[in-house]
């Protein structure tokens, strides 16, 4: 399994659900299926190349990817599959490799459904930045694409970026301090990953800020345990959540169907987005509990108290 980032909290979940599911296929195919962690600590496609030519060396039988740059992995998604390793993809795909199949939730559809949320919390003539990640991930250029098209809808509204950087919460931090204080009217920012809201401090930038800086309303994919804050807060009042630990959990289920069970297994297996707010917390946390995210927080369990009139 090489996912882009073994910092990232988003892969780190899809290894939970690869694991996890491995261990329950052995015990009920009663046979060994274990997962090699190959994920680089940092996002580096270069890493990610030599970490697919390792599995080769390796004489794995198959190999779980999601992509970092298209352009560089695709030769050696081929060049695997051409000595006899299955590729498979999820997340961030390599369309034109020689990989069997992909799973993950449709990316442009999911920029989409992020500007048609903010579109709905700003004002009609605000300003509106959006947060793209690495400009090589050809997923998040897929969801830029699909937050350009959804505001080319709202025509009042001005886009700002996209803003591309290190997929790391102190870069995407440092990316949007840098756009405020560029534009410090910014109204609504669309978030393609929640990279700054894995970290509290953008929370403690955006709340000592002077007094000329507007608060943003944020628009984010993925609803992990430290992105929550920012949604009990306000800031976040909308997350689309991404099936993070499905991925590994799909994965694993998908390449076992094609190579013990020797079915034939779909080329795209979509999944979908959850919306997350203030109201859904409690729920939300739960199914985050049920797939062995610990650090969900306990005080989202609890029933919201009654407001006050």
């Amino acid at each position: 399994m090489i996912a882009k980032s073994a910092s990232n909290p988003s892969f780190l979940a899809s290894r939970l659900g690869a694991e996890n599911r491995a261990r329950a296929l052995s015990a009920e195919l009663g046979r060994p299926i274990e997962i090699e962690w190959l994920t680089p600590p940092r996002e580096d496609a270069a890493a990610q190349v030599e970490r697919i030519q390792q599995a080769v060396s390796d004489k794995v039988d198959a190999v779980l990817l999601s992509a970092s740059d298209v352009k560089r992995v695709t030769p050696a998604i081929d060049d695997a599959v051409a000595h006899g390793v299955p590729v498979m993809t999820f997340d961030s795909d390599a369309p034109d490799s020689r990989r069997f199949a992909e799973c993950g939730v449709d990316d442009f559809k999911a920029g989409q459904a992020v500007m048609r949320e903010l579109a709905q919390l700003i004002p009609r003539h605000g300003k509106v930045a959006v947060l793209a990640g690495n400009r090589n991930a050809p997923n998040l250029r897929r969801r830029v694409e699909g937050v350009m098209s959804e505001a080319a809808h709202h025509p009042g509204l001005t886009v700002l970026g996209p803003y591309f950087h290190v997929e790391t919460p102190q870069e995407a931090t440092a990316a949007v301090m840098s756009a405020e204080a560029e534009h410090p009217d910014i109204a609504g920012w669309a978030m393609v990953g929640g990279w700054p809201l894995y970290t509290q401090t953008l929370l403690h930038e955006i709340e000592s800020g002077t007094p000329k800086l507007m608060v943003p309303t944020i628009v984010s994919i993925n609803a992990i345990p430290p992105q929550l804050l920012y949604v009990e807060k306000g800031l976040a009042p909308v997350l689309l959540a991404q099936p993070t630990y499905l991925w590994g959990e799909v994965g694993v289920d998908t390449i076992v169907d094609k190579l013990l069970r020797g079915k034939a297994v779909p080329s795209r297996i979509p999944l979908e987005l959850v919306r997350v707010t203030r109201e859904s917390l409690g729920s939300w946390v739960r199914q985050l509990r049920a797939w062995g995210f610990v650090d969900a927080p306990d005080e989202y369990l609890a029933p919201p108290s009654p407001s006050r009139p």
